[in-house]
């Protein structure tokens, strides 16, 4: 159990690394946080107009999600499931920006695809054809992540379907402001943000 903590711990640390805000102050753009949305991830990112720049902090925040869980694979169950957790809640609540971090869509995937690549793959589809058919980042990250729990179940089973569960209800809670745009029409589209 103790071991268990640790390696949560860990996870969390892990997650916690805000690459969105690193690389945009280390190419002298200034605080992420400060523009757009205020958030820390690849989206917001974009708004800078550095395409590089939001690629990188979408592979780096999506690749500490799944490095998390491939480590924690070595030390057998429930591991893979509470690091993929830990690391996801990292990223949305980093001790090093006060608790305000983003919105986990990048991690929460890379966890998925570590977790099980059929389920991670799917939501990665998911969404891709919803952002290239509605062009709003915000719904198909919501769409994606409605399609992650049953995938989860079919693939995986109950506990990996838990997961993608607890996973969708801290994205849902963190996009608020989101679906509140996206019911009001006023959510900016992909290429317009």
């Amino acid at each position: 159990m103790i071991f268990l903590l640790l390696l949560c711990a860990a996870s969390y640390a892990l997650g916690s690394i805000p690459f969105g805000l690193v690389l945009t102050r280390a190419a002298g753009l200034g605080d992420i946080r400060s523009i757009g949305s205020g958030n820390i991830g690849a989206t917001n990112v974009l708004r800078t107009g550095h395409k590089g720049l939001a690629l990188a902090t979408l592979f780096l925040d999506g690749f500490k999600g799944t490095l998390a869980v491939l480590v924690a694979r070595h030390f057998g169950y429930p591991a893979p499931l509470c690091a993929g957790f830990a690391v996801f809640l990292g990223h949305l609540y980093p001790v090093w920006l006060r608790f305000k971090g983003g919105k986990g869509v990048a991690t929460a995937l890379g966890v998925l695809l570590a977790e099980s690549f059929p389920v991670g793959l799917l939501a990665c589809a998911t969404w891709l054809v919803v952002a290239f058919l509605a062009r709003y980042s915000s719904l198909a990250a919501l769409i994606a992540f409605l399609v992650a729990p049953i995938a989860g179940l079919i693939f995986g089973g109950r506990d990996l379907c838990l997961l993608a569960l607890a996973i969708t209800c801290f994205i849902y809670a963190k996009h608020r402001g989101n679906i509140n745009r996206l019911r009001a029409g006023t959510e900016p589209r992909i290429g317009k943000m």
